[in-house]
């Protein structure tokens, strides 16, 4: 008895191999721009302008003042003893 499904031919076996080297590569490229911490940090925090973001201010501020605080509890805790 003969098997019912053709063999593939050389061809068809190369079309397969060039299909699953291009979806290897996009996902290596996906994976990739995942790992790209500086860039992906950069695009939230910074507009194609190279302004910062409303984000960007707001956590900023929010830094500045958690500092200062910190800094004038610190110092009135030294004029107290």
């Amino acid at each position: 008895m003969t098997d019912p499904t053709p063999t593939p031919i050389a061809a068809d076996l190369e079309a397969d191999i060039e299909r699953t080297r291009a979806e290897l590569a996009d996902t290596v490229d996906q994976l990739a721009a995942r790992l790209d911490v500086k860039t992906r940090v950069r695009d939230r925090f910074v507009t194609p302008q190279g302004r910062p973001t409303t984000t960007a201010l707001v956590v900023g501020g929010a830094v500045a003042l958690v500092v200062t605080l910190a800094v004038v509890r610190g110092v009135r805790g030294r004029n107290h003893r």
